[in-house]
């Protein structure tokens, strides 16, 4: 098989054993939506809610989520591995430059954080976007690390699936920098649409951002810090959101 087409079969096989598959499902879960008898606006989707009402199989069930959600990062790094090359090293996923990558991280967030949220605001009010519910009801002592953990395993997947592995893959197909940037972008944005219009609006002006960032630094690890801060602080301070906004953030009345 020649290389360039064995190369395009891999990157279907990873996106759709991965964001792929999360692209296309996300599109169906929109239609059904819109197909509603409630407009848009009036639905919620709960990102990390409970599994059972037993408290241990509750906590199984959520981490055995994010381990076995991580293989799909492992199959992408190890597929950017070769003799003598490390696929962390490839895609700038190291601890080479920590304070660097921390300062770049903390930058995206200043730089993506207030205009998520505007965007967000925007989307609710104009009725294109449904009422996010970012962490569960129910409370135990081991909600926050789970919490912690889907946001970390959120991060990895996307910003090393969609930006490392696929802009490496493209570059070696010969893919320009700009189509590669886009394309990424709009992947992120579509697995993002069962959230609404707004979300796949601000999360493909997000991919646009990364991906522009990612030729310049050719890393990675900023990408990840930053999206594993963003997704922690909705996470855990989702119930602090809907106490401050609740017309913004709480879900709408059955």
């Amino acid at each position: 098989m020649p290389p360039a087409r064995r190369l395009r079969l891999e990157i279907v096989i990873v996106l759709g054993l991965s964001l792929g598959a999360s692209a296309v499902y996300s599109i169906v879960s929109l239609v059904a939506k819109l197909t509603e008898e409630r407009a848009l606006g009036d639905q919620t989707v709960a990102l990390n809610p409970s599994r059972s009402s037993r408290e241990w199989l509750d906590f199984t069930y959520q981490f055995l989520d994010v381990f076995f959600g991580l293989f799909a990062v492992a199959l992408a790094l190890y597929l950017l591995w070769q003799p003598g090359v490390s696929p962390f090293r490839r895609i700038g996923f190291d601890f080479t430059r920590p304070g660097r990558d921390t300062a770049s991280g903390l930058l995206l967030v200043a730089v993506i954080g207030v205009p998520g949220i505007a965007l967000y605001a925007i989307g609710r009010a104009l009725g294109i976007t449904v009422a996010v519910q970012t962490s569960p009801a129910d409370w135990f002592w081991w909600t926050v690390p789970i919490l912690v953990l889907r946001a970390l395993e959120a991060a990895l997947t996307e910003e090393i699936i969609v930006v490392g592995y696929l802009f490496t893959r493209f570059r070696e197909l010969g893919v320009g920098p700009w189509a590669t940037i886009v394309s990424s972008a709009l992947l992120r944005g579509t697995y993002h649409l069962y959230q609404g219009f707004g979300p796949f609006l601000g999360n493909a002006l997000m991919g646009v951002l990364f991906g522009w960032f990612y030729q310049r630094w050719g890393r990675t690890m900023p990408l990840v810090i930053a999206h594993w801060i963003l997704d922690v602080v909705s996470f855990v301070g989702y119930p602090l959101a809907v106490g401050w906004w609740p017309e913004l953030f709480a879900p709408p009345a059955d």
